[in-house]
């Protein structure tokens, strides 16, 4: 291992530690803390705010996600590495799917949620963090960010990010997840994405990450950024909400739950563009060449014996 890949080892290394990390604190703080359960809780019963127009979106997307489909698009997610040549990258990318979808379900198991009187009318539910259907949107496109054509990787990051954070958000104006479930649910596919290409680091040889260093692109900075400043925004309505965790919900006025619904959902939408623009950004050094198949073939000479007739 070169110092340039060992440069990316430690990235990855870092990046996973620190979204482990972070994604230990979110269960203590939202799930362990009365606090924490009840600034989630005025956030989901403030869904009823625009339900009537969400209805229709949120439904298509949460029930187009089941094991059929994930399964489809797993598929599709290997067939698109395998035709680009990078066959490491087709068992890593599905890897990151199924990986991230286990551990969100084992995660559910264990977890436990502590009754603090909160939300009585769930209280029999459990735990729900991570939310599966957020799990399912954010592994898949991250992986299909890993095996994206460079020409399109930028574009196809925003739109994948985007549909992902959509999603998530949408488990939130269903009723089915609070805000901390769905971003649970986004580190939990971040931790695999980042410990997955650290097996791209040790065991690509065809092609060695981190052999053909690349300016991130401009989509990848643009999410990175933009996930930063939504979650600051987040971070600001949820310490208002968090104002007023000992009143009633009774007492809660429209203009409380809108500030409660936003800070929920601009913070799912955040986490999904650091965690998915954080992939983006790294992808050129973990993939840094083109595969034979999409490397332009030289011009072949006008008096090339290929243009004779024999």
């Amino acid at each position: 291992m070169d110092r340039r890949q060992a440069y990316l080892a430690t990235w990855l290394v870092a990046l996973t530690v620190a979204q482990a990390a972070t994604l230990l604190a979110v269960y203590r703080l939202f799930v362990q803390t009365r606090t924490g359960q009840a600034v989630d809780t005025i956030s989901l019963t403030a869904n009823w705010i625009g339900r009537d127009e969400l209805e229709r979106p949120v439904n298509l997307v949460l029930n187009a996600m089941s094991v059929v489909s994930l399964a489809l698009v797993t598929a599709l997610v290997f067939f698109i590495a395998v035709f680009r040549r990078r066959f490491l990258l087709a068992v890593v990318a599905t890897l990151v799917i199924a990986g991230a979808n286990l551990s969100t379900q084992l995660l559910k198991l264990r977890g436990l949620r502590p009754d603090y009187g909160i939300d009585p009318d769930r209280v029999d539910v459990g735990n729900t963090l991570p939310s599966g259907h957020t799990t399912i949107a954010a592994s898949v496109a991250i992986a299909l960010i890993l095996v994206l054509p460079r020409a399109i990787s930028g574009p196809g990051a925003l739109a994948l990010t985007g549909w992902a954070a959509f999603a998530g958000v949408a488990t939130l104006a269903a009723g089915w997840h609070r805000p901390s479930d769905a971003v649970a649910a986004f580190l939990v596919a971040g931790v695999w994405a980042s410990a997955a290409g650290l097996l791209l680091v040790a065991f690509d040889r065809t092609d060695p990450p981190g052999s053909g260093f690349s300016r991130p692109p401009g989509a990848a900075v643009l999410l990175v950024l933009s996930g930063l400043g939504a979650l600051a925004l987040a971070g600001v309505l949820l310490w208002l909400t968090h104002d007023v965790i000992n009143w009633s919900i009774e007492e809660l006025s429209p203009r409380r739950f809108l500030v409660a619904y936003a800070g929920g959902a601009v913070g799912i939408a955040g986490t999904a563009c650091l965690v998915l623009g954080l992939v983006a950004a790294t992808v050129p050094y973990l993939v840094p060449r083109r595969s034979p198949l999409e490397r332009p073939q030289p011009d072949l000479p006008p008096d090339s014996s290929i243009d004779r007739v024999s």
